[in-house]
C-alpha cells in the first residue's frame, strides 16, 4: 500500500483541475443568480454571453500578439480583458434596451422573460460563429506549467507527478479576487445596497427613492464583467469553442440552483459541489485502488461509475434530486449578499416567478406547485 502516491493520484486528476472548474462554474453560476434575484427570470443565454465576452478578448489578444505585445510569464488575454468587458457590457446593455426592456414595462411574466432569453442566446451564438468560427481557438501564450509532472517525482521521489497549470492557479486566484470585490460591493456601497433593497422588494425601493434603470443598468454592467472573466479564465484552462460555452449551462443552472437560486455565496459554493462531483464520479479510479489495497485484491476493471462523455448528467441528476426533494430550501435560503443579513426574500410574494424560471422544470418534469408556493 502507498498512501502517498494514491493522495498525489488524486490532487492531480480531481482535486486541482475540480478547483479550477468550480472557480469557472462559481462565476458563471453568480451571473445567474444576478440576474434571477435583481431582474428575476432564468437567463439562458448565460453560456453564450460568457462566449461572447471570451470572443472579444481572443480578437484583442490576437491583435496584441501580432503588435509584439505579451506579459512575459502570464497569458497576453489577461491585457484584452479590460477591453473585452467594455465591449460585452454594451452588448448587454443594448440587448437589454432593444429587447428586455421591453417586457419589462409591460410586466410580463417571468416565464416570457426565459423564453425571450432563448431567442438572445440563438442570436448571440450566431454572431461568435460568424465572427469567429465554431472551430476550437486556443490563445493561450506565456507559461504553460507552474510544475511539471517529472519536476514533481525528481523533488519527491513518488511514481506519481503533480502537474500545475498557470491557468489553474490565475483561475481560482481571480475568481476569489473578483468573488471578494462582488460581495464588498454588494454590502458595503449605497448602489450594492440600493440593488439589494430592489431585489428584496421591489416596491418600498421605488418608495425610496431608487432609480429602477440605473439598478438594471448596474446589474447588467456586473453581470458582463463576471461573464467575460469567467469566460476568459475557462478558455485559457481548456480551449475556446462557441458550443462548448452553451453546453455548460447545464452545470450554471445547476450550481446556482444547488446553492440556492438567488443567493450569490451559494451560487460560488455551488460551483465547486457541481465540479467536484462531476469530476468525482467520472473519474476511474483503478489505479488508486492499486496503490491502497493489496495486490491480491488490486481491481482488473477501471472502477469509473460513469464515462467523462456523460458527466453532464451528474448536474443534470443534482439538479433534479434538489428540486424534487429541497425544492423551498433553494429559496428560502437566507441570502448573505442581495438582502439584509437579517431580512430575507419575500417569496411569498416571488414564488410563482420561482416556478416558472428555474429552467421551467414545471414544463420538464412536471414539478408542480400550488399558487402560494406551500
Amino acid at each position: 500500500m502507498d498512501f502517498l502516491n494514491a493522495i498525489t493520484l488524486l490532487l492531480n486528476y480531481i482535486f486541482v483541475p475540480a478547483l479550477a472548474y468550480g472557480s469557472q462554474l462559481a462565476l458563471g453560476a453568480i451571473f445567474v443568480t444576478l440576474i434571477y434575484g435583481i431582474l428575476r427570470f432564468a437567463n439562458f443565454a448565460t453560456g453564450d454571453m460568457m462566449s461572447f465576452g471570451t470572443m472579444v478578448a481572443i480578437l484583442f489578444t490576437w491583435y496584441f500578439q501580432s503588435l509584439g505585445i505579451s506579459l512575459g510569464v502570464l497569458p497576453t488575454a489577461l491585457l484584452a480583458i479590460p477591453f473585452a468587458i467594455v465591449f460585452m457590457t454594451l452588448y448587454m446593455l443594448t440587448v437589454d434596451k432593444l429587447v428586455f426592456s421591453y417586457y419589462r414595462i409591460k410586466k410580463s411574466p417571468p416565464v416570457q422573460l426565459a423564453m425571450v432569453s432563448i431567442g438572445v442566446m440563438f442570436v448571440t451564438q450566431a454572431i461568435v460563429r460568424i465572427i469567429i468560427g465554431p472551430f476550437d481557438r486556443r490563445f493561450f501564450d506565456g507559461e504553460r506549467f507552474i510544475m511539471k509532472a517529472n519536476q514533481f517525482k525528481e523533488l519527491t521521489g513518488l511514481n506519481e507527478g503533480l502537474a500545475i497549470k498557470s491557468t489553474q492557479v490565475l483561475t481560482i486566484f481571480v475568481t476569489i479576487v473578483v468573488v471578494s470585490i462582488l460581495f464588498w460591493f454588494l454590502n458595503k456601497t449605497k448602489t450594492g445596497k440600493s440593488m439589494r433593497a430592489y431585489s428584496d422588494n421591489e416596491d418600498l425601493a421605488l418608495l425610496s427613492g431608487i432609480d429602477p434603470k440605473r439598478v438594471v443598468m448596474i446589474t447588467w454592467m456586473i453581470a458582463g464583467i463576471i461573464a467575460t472573466i469567467g469566460g476568459v479564465l475557462y478558455g485559457l484552462d481548456k480551449s475556446f469553442k462557441p458550443f462548448t460555452y452553451f453546453n455548460n449551462m447545464l452545470p450554471i443552472f445547476a450550481a446556482a440552483i444547488v446553492g440556492g437560486i438567488g443567493n450569490p455565496f451559494g451560487a460560488f459554493l455551488g460551483g465547486y459541489v457541481i465540479a467536484f462531483s462531476e469530476i468525482f464520479i467520472t473519474y476511474a479510479y483503478k489505479k488508486f485502488f492499486m496503490y491502497v489495497l493489496p495486490e491480491s485484491m488490486a481491481p482488473n476493471s477501471l472502477i469509473q461509475l460513469l464515462s467523462t462523455d456523460y458527466k453532464f448528467a451528474v448536474s443534470f441528476t443534482i439538479l433534479v434530486i434538489v428540486l424534487l426533494f429541497r425544492p423551498y430550501e433553494t429559496i428560502h435560503k437566507r441570502n448573505n449578499c442581495l438582502c439584509n443579513n437579517d431580512r430575507t426574500y419575500h417569496f411569498s410574494r416571488n414564488f410563482p416567478i420561482m416556478e416558472h424560471s428555474l429552467i421551467n422544470i414545471k414544463f420538464l418534469f412536471n414539478f408542480g406547485s400550488n399558487d402560494n408556493g406551500s
